[in-house]
């Protein structure tokens, strides 16, 4: 059934449950649907929005706390720096990184949390509170932990010379200070009585919605945070604080690991149609192969569309993975034409060699590039491959039945 983001973000808000998780590919609305909830939770003036440019609103007014692409415009480099000034990562005024990190002097957990996902020799330092002049020549005051910047460890004769990280590594970065909050914010509703808690700031907090969070991070480490996230989640007691939390995501492998964590909680598949409305649909099974028999289902379209983009590689690498552990295969290469039921001799098979390519992770932040024309061929054909394994396992089950 059809229905606008808003009448979705109405439906979610009307379920009881502690969690729901959601997968939708890229494009789809995930962020806007983010965006529609908070709508619905939070007066549009509370000023938590990075585009608000409402007053900043006192966290104990606040229903909602969410995590999405609009949380990164809180953080911007300073690109009127002199060629030779130190990159620096600014981060603009709002409630919730100055009590996270000037309050709650939470600023070494966040930086052990950035490394633990990104690189241990990789070290953010917060600025103290200092005096600078501006272009008028005139003093004026930096707030502390109102600037970040970079810097690898080197051996002990090295200079300690400020860089300019990456995006992923950046995106990584808030994250953490994300997580961080959230960590504190869970720690303190968590205690029964209000009078007992440390402050009184979170207790109208309703919902946390979290829209794909760190992406760009190798599987290691996106398990990782998979897994310290559910943790973290099922650590909140619901009989409490009545927290909820909505977790979207376009990652497979981060949805599969949180399918496999939260394993009574509802799941959905987002569907952008052709109207340009939308379709939420619930995963009756309570085996994430559903959610793959959606997946080849969105290859099969973009196959027949030609509409094919670098994030439907890694699609199909995922089914492909998927199917080879549901079929016994040890590895997903030996479903791929002229290596199936063998093992391979050594030669990378020229297909494998494709699917890599859009699934390196160099290549993991440019879903939007072109795919070569070739390797869309490519990918046509792989998709039509799978779907004559998944005919074939059918025909296999109806006789054996």
């Amino acid at each position: 059934m059809s229905n606008t983001l808003t009448e979705i973000a109405k439906q979610l808000k009307g379920r009881k449950n502690k969690v729901q998780l959601i997968y939708a590919f890229n494009g789809t609305g995930k962020t806007r649907l983010s965006r529609e909830f908070k709508g619905i939770i939070a007066p549009k003036d509370d000023g938590q929005d990075a585009l608000d440019d409402a007053e900043q609103a006192p966290l104990s007014r606040h229903k909602i706390l969410y995590y999405n692409a609009f949380t990164e415009d809180l953080f911007y480099w300073d690109n009127d720096l002199d060629a030779d000034a130190e990159p620096k990562l600014k981060i603009q005024s709002n409630t919730f990184t100055d009590w996270i990190l000037q309050d709650q002097g939470q600023d070494m957990n966040v930086i052990s949390t950035f490394q633990r996902y990104a690189n241990d020799k990789l070290t953010p330092r917060f600025n103290p509170q200092y005096t600078a002049k501006d272009k008028d020549g005139k003093d004026v005051t930096v707030k502390a932990f109102s600037e970040v910047t970079f810097s690898h460890q080197g051996g002990d004769d090295e200079p300690d010379r400020k860089i300019k990280i990456s995006k992923g590594e950046e995106s990584n970065f808030i994250w953490s200070i994300f997580y961080s909050l959230l960590e504190q914010v869970i720690s303190i509703l968590n205690v029964p009585e209000d009078a007992g808690r440390e402050t009184d700031q979170f207790n109208q907090l309703q919902y946390v919605f979290i829209d794909d969070p760190v992406s760009s991070l190798d599987d290691n480490h996106l398990i990782e945070l998979a897994v310290d996230l559910a943790r973290l989640i099922k650590s909140s007691d619901f009989a409490i604080s009545g927290l909820k939390f909505i977790i979207t995501t376009h990652n497979p492998l981060f949805y599969n690991v949180l399918h496999n964590e939260f394993n009574r909680a509802p799941k959905f598949v987002l569907r952008k149609l052709d109207d340009g409305k939308h379709d939420l649909i619930e995963q009756e099974n309570d085996s994430p192969f559903s959610y793959h028999l959606h997946l080849k289902n969105e290859l099969m379209k973009a196959a027949d569309s030609g509409d094919i983009h670098k994030y439907h590689f890694n699609s199909l690498r995922n089914v492909l993975e998927k199917t080879s552990t549901f079929l016994g295969y040890e590895e997903w290469g030996e479903l791929l034409p002229g290596v199936r039921g063998n093992r391979a001799t050594g030669q990378v098979n020229p297909y494998a060699r494709v699917i890599n390519l859009y699934n390196h992770a160099k290549h993991a932040g440019h879903e939007v590039a072109e795919v070569e024309e070739d390797h869309k061929r490519v990918f046509k054909f792989l998709v039509k491959e799978i779907d004559n394994i998944y005919k074939g396992m059918r025909t296999q089950q109806g006789t054996q039945a």
